[in-house]
């Protein structure tokens, strides 16, 4: 089997990009996923993403992790198909695409970076650590004043198996500045550290927002791989976070051909 792919990051988070109306793999094994993904013996990469036909929507995101396996919501990845769906022809600048966690409303940007709305969050639990929320995928967000000496793969790796996440969790570690955040996450799925994560990033700011509540609605958030923008709006009636926007870069590194 040949797959014609396109390798694609969102501030480092990177990702294979199919698409479906070229390619005949609908539902790959975990093998053959994974051996795509491997960074020595494939193309390398955090994820695949599928961008595959809808019946009542533009089109459905098809989101699969390094290990395989399919992942939940990858904010980074709806950024990036989002592109990808545009220079594909699928769409044009604005798009409602299907997700592992519902729909979801995306935009390219004139600068060509992409702007992502996220389903709403509700539950934010207090834990020992910090704050555990769900903004499609699941985080642990922990606060720190030295985030750069941290050892983030043995501390993710532990607090990503905690039995208090019976199916465990990404982990977020966050220091936070007068008027930005800076993120480094530990991926669920990945079992790493990835430069940057969409759906991560966007929990650290909320999070950063119930922690000091001094931060404005819209937190920009430096990750290794670059710069994003997380906005939103809170009901303080209702406790619960709406209109969370992604915004942020998206780049092609190169497109190419692979046989399995």
């Amino acid at each position: 089997m040949t797959l014609h792919f396109s390798k694609y990051h969102g501030t480092g988070n990177d990702f294979i990009m199919l698409n479906s109306r070229k390619n005949v793999m609908h539902d790959p094994s975990p093998e053959e996923v994974a051996r795509l993904c491997d960074r020595h013996f494939g193309i390398g990469a955090d994820g695949l993403i599928i961008l595959e036909e809808s019946e009542t929507h533009d089109f459905r995101m098809r989101y699969y992790n390094a290990d395989g396996h399919p992942g939940t919501m990858c904010g980074n990845g709806g950024r990036c198909i989002t592109v990808f769906a545009a220079r594909e022809g699928w769409i044009t600048n604005q798009c409602v695409f299907e997700a592992a966690d519902g729909l979801h409303k995306a935009s390219v940007l004139s600068d060509g970076s992409a702007k992502l709305e996220l389903r709403d969050v509700g539950e934010v639990k207090k834990v020992p650590e910090g704050y555990w929320l769900d903004t499609g995928s699941p985080h642990l967000v922990i606060f720190t004043d030295e985030l750069e000496k941290l050892d983030i793969h043995t501390l993710g790796k532990q607090y990503r198996d905690d039995k208090q996440f019976p199916e465990g969790t990404n982990v977020n570690f966050v220091q936070p500045g007068r008027q930005e955040i800076a993120v480094r996450t530990f991926e669920r799925g990945v079992e790493a550290e990835t430069l940057s994560c969409g759906t991560g990033v966007t929990a650290s700011a909320i999070a950063t927002f119930l922690h000091s509540e001094q931060l404005p609605g819209t937190i920009p958030v430096n990750t290794r791989g670059g710069k994003l923008q997380v906005e939103f709006k809170f009901n303080n009636q209702e406790k619960n976070f709406r209109e969370i926007y992604l915004t942020g870069p998206v780049t092609e590194v190169f497109s190419g051909t692979i046989t399995l």
